[in-house]
This record gives C-alpha cells, sequence and structure tokens, in this order.
C-alpha cells in the first residue's frame, strides 16, 4: 500500500501539493463526477463550477480538475480565483456542484479540493462515496483541456448578495483596514465595503503567499495589527485566510477577536434564534439567555452543517453556525427591513466582517467595548505542528482511560481533572475551573491545543504550558 499525505479532513481533502498535483486530483475529481452522475445530481448542461485561491499551484490542479470533469461527460466552468463562499454562492444559483482548488490556511506546500453539491457542501457520507469510487476508477492519463472563465459572474453575485442585504450606507463613516496578504478575496472585501460606504485602508498586501491560520496566528501578524492600529485612525482591521471562507476581524486597538466571538456577534446582528458550534466554542455561549437554542458538534464544517439541520428541524427561525477558527454558516434566510439574505450553508468570511462591522456602526461604541460586553472567557489556542495523527491519538487515550494517575498528575496544579468531554480529541475540565483541549487537526499532521482560564494571563500560562506537556509527550 502506498502511503500519502491526501486525505479528507474538517472541510475537503487536503496534502502535500506532490502528492496531490496531477493524477490524485484529476482521479478524485473524476470520483466525484462519478458521485453526481450517479445521483442524477450534475448541473444544467452538467455544469461543474471550478474556483482556485492563490497558491503558486492552484492554477495547474484546477486545470487538472477540469481535465477530469470533461473525461466524465460534463462541463467544467472556469471561475478563476475568487473566495470559497462566493463559488458556492454562483453554484447555489445555477444549481450546478462545484470544486474549490485551495489548501484554506495551510502552508504553500500542500493544497486541497472542497466540493460542494448544487445545495452545499458535501457531507462524511459523500466523502466515503468518493473514496469508494476512487477505489472503483483505474485511471493512468491526464490529458490536457481548456475552460471558459466564468469569475465576474460568480464575484457580481457575492458582492451584489451582501450590498443588496447590508444597504449602500450600513458602514458609512467607518474607516476599515483591510490585511490583504495572499487572500483570495483581498480585493473583493475593499469593493463591498466601499459600496457599504466605509473608507476601506489596504495592508499588507503580499504576492508571495501567506500561510495565515485564523485559529494560530502569527506574532508577526499580530504585531503587523497593533502597528496599523497605531499608526492610523481605524475603527477595525480585517483579513481572512486563504481562500476567504474564515474571518479575521481585530478591534480598533489591533487586537484580534477569536473566530467564536466573531460568530456570536453575527448571530446576535442578525437576530439568530440558534447556534451551532463545535465543542471548541467559548463556554460563554452556553450562558442562559444569549441564544435560545445552542448545538454543539464535532469540529469540521459537515457537523456544523449536519447540526443547523438539526436545529431546523426543531422548529428554529434564524440559524446561525459558525466555528471557533471564525467560519460562519448560515443555515437559513433572514429578512431584514424589506431585504432579504439567503441561506448560504458554507463557510464565509464576509458575512462576519460586515456583521460585526455593522454592529459597530448601529451602536457607535468602538469594537472593544462591543467585544468586552459579550463577557467571553479568556479562550486560546496555537498549534504544535508535524505532530502525525497516532501521536495526538496515543496522547488523548493515556489521558482519557489509559492511565488516571498519568492524567491526576499532569493537572495536579489545577486542582485535577473534574470532567471529560470525548467528541472531538478530548476537553478536560480542570479543578479550578479552567479547560484544555487536545485534537488532531483534521487538514494537517498538527495536534491543536485550546484552553480556556479566568483571565488572559492566566490562559496564556495554562497554554503554554500544555503545549510544551504536548511536545513532551509526543517527542
Amino acid at each position: 500500500m502506498v502511503m500519502t499525505s491526501l486525505k479528507f479532513g474538517t472541510s475537503g481533502l487536503r496534502g502535500l501539493v506532490s502528492e496531490l498535483v496531477g493524477l490524485p486530483a484529476y482521479a478524485h475529481v473524476r470520483a466525484f463526477c462519478a458521485m453526481l452522475r450517479e445521483d442524477g445530481a450534475a448541473g444544467p448542461e452538467g455544469e461543474v463550477l471550478i474556483g482556485r485561491d492563490l497558491r503558486a499551484s492552484s492554477p495547474l490542479i484546477a486545470a487538472q480538475c477540469a481535465q477530469a470533469v470533461a473525461d466524465a461527460g460534463l462541463v467544467p466552468v472556469d471561475c478563476g480565483a475568487l473566495p470559497t463562499p462566493a463559488l458556492a454562492l454562483a453554484a447555489m444559483r445555477r444549481g450546478a456542484p462545484a470544486i474549490m482548488v485551495t489548501g484554506s490556511h495551510i502552508p504553500d506546500d500542500r493544497n486541497g479540493l472542497k466540493f460542494y453539491r448544487a445545495a452545499g457542501e458535501i457531507d462524511k457520507a459523500d466523502e466515503a462515496r468518493i473514496l469508494t469510487w476512487h477505489a472503483k476508477l483505474a485511471l493512468a492519463a491526464l490529458p490536457e483541456t481548456s475552460t471558459d472563465p466564468a469569475s465576474e459572474e460568480a464575484m457580481a453575485a457575492y458582492r451584489a448578495r451582501y450590498v443588496a442585504f447590508f444597504g449602500d450606507r450600513a458602514l458609512e463613516g467607518l474607516t476599515i483596514g483591510v490585511y490583504q496578504h495572499s487572500s483570495v478575496g483581498r480585493d473583493v472585501i475593499c469593493d463591498v465595503l466601499a459600496a457599504l460606504g466605509a473608507s476601506p485602508v489596504p495592508l499588507g498586501r503580499s504576492e508571495r503567499f501567506i500561510p495565515v491560520d485564523t485559529e494560530a496566528l502569527r506574532p508577526e501578524d499580530e504585531a503587523l495589527a497593533r502597528q496599523w492600529a497605531g499608526e492610523r485612525e481605524l475603527d477595525a482591521i480585517v483579513s481572512t485566510d486563504g481562500d476567504a471562507d474564515r474571518p479575521l476581524v481585530a478591534d480598533e486597538t489591533g487586537r484580534f477577536l477569536r473566530g467564536d466571538l466573531v460568530g456570536a456577534l453575527t448571530a446576535r446582528f442578525l437576530g439568530a434564534d440558534a447556534i451551532v458550534t463545535p465543542v471548541t466554542s467559548n463556554s460563554a455561549l452556553d450562558r442562559p439567555g444569549l441564544f435560545a437554542t445552542v448545538v454543539r458538534t464535532r469540529v469540521g464544517s459537515p457537523y456544523v452543517i449536519a447540526g443547523m439541520a438539526q436545529a431546523t428541524a426543531g422548529g428554529a427561525g434564524i440559524v446561525v453556525g459558525f466555528e471557533a477558527n471564525g467560519g460562519v454558516l448560515l443555515g437559513s434566510e433572514v429578512a431584514r427591513e424589506g431585504r432579504r439574505l439567503a441561506a448560504l450553508p458554507t463557510r464565509d468570511a464576509l458575512l462576519p466582517i460586515l456583521s460585526t462591522l455593522a454592529l459597530v456602526k448601529r451602536e457607535a461604541r468602538p469594537l472593544s467595548a462591543i467585544a468586552a460586553e459579550a463577557r467571553f472567557a479568556t479562550a486560546l489556542s496555537n498549534r504544535l505542528q508535524e505532530v502525525p495523527q497516532d501521536r495526538t491519538l496515543a496522547l488523548i487515550e493515556r489521558l482519557d482511560a489509559q492511565d488516571p494517575t498519568f492524567r491526576d498528575e499532569a493537572f495536579a496544579r489545577h486542582g485535577g481533572v473534574a470532567a471529560r468531554d470525548r467528541r472531538d480529541g478530548l476537553r478536560l475540565t480542570l479543578g479550578s475551573g479552567a479547560t484544555v483541549h487536545f485534537r488532531a487537526s483534521g487538514n494537517a499532521p498538527e495536534l491543536r491545543v485550546y484552553v480556556e482560564a479566568p483571565t488572559p494571563e492566566a490562559a496564556e500560562a495554562l497554554l503554554a504550558e500544555n503545549l510544551a506537556f504536548a511536545a513532551a509527550q509526543t517527542r
């Protein structure tokens, strides 16, 4: 058996570029098309939309995906470089499936494929079927093809979606820094902010791919935000990850808000009566009276999508899903002042960015004050890179069941372990009331560590302690 880094994780197929480019990308797309044909789920005229991010490897992989679509007897539609949610919206509007070539936030030597049916992102059952078809297909050739660009149509619809709902004066008077780096959404964010009356200030544009991870920010990104906030009078600084489906929002001081807080503010602005969010999101979300319904899931957009369907079936009117990494999914239509915003059940960065800024405008208060009012516990997260998943799982098993003495000794200075949650990785509630959560990343060989504590200082110390602990145990 040939070992490969390619696998389905929390959102799509990802792995090393060297193991994806060529026949592997082609074969997985042929398998996706075979599943669509089996279900009679190809789009009008057999269309399959294809988009990509700004990684160096993405144009070639997108061309190989297009060839696979054509060889499957379907019609590839080249949407060019655009945000993942813009591609998903275009696919839903055309009633067609789609493929996004992106590695999101992971380094440039890796890439991936995200698959969409006409109704939205594929689920875990679809992933299993793609792998089954992949195993059935005998493929050995990779011919060349060409496609017709349809990028501007998709981008225009994405812009229009938010300008029509928020209104052309929604952000009037706000000055917003836009950290552009190598995000595929860097220009459309500025366009939409300007259309809504704000003054966008482009910052930090890069022609080299920068792997900005909204869940584990690089120190240099945090330093840049503080520097820009100190040099300019900005009401906020916004950005996204590489494929623009996860937001970054910093307040007027340059301090970044966690993604789950941004998601909660978005849900509040939209008037959600139900939120769906993974176990890694802040425990403050479960506070009585904040939202009528809170559904907790495993980490990953397919699980959040399933949870949104559960909330809708339970009678919820406005359902908003979000993750600690910032991605926000709209599970139902929102109507306000004669304007309607259609559901978009895929991670999107622009909706939470605009919703958070609209709160600043509506309440005429600094974002830092609005964020503080939410009274979230101080929550931090980071990662250990190049940690094989089996080592992470071995640590989790030892902490959970195999060795109670080891677990108790490891957290003795924090009052031991009061409770354990195995819905995704291992989340430990300590005797002190703080929490520590270990899980293997679904997208890369990384061990993720999440903590909550009463103060920023305590959270920073707890995170550093447990990163060091996990590193020692997984060597």
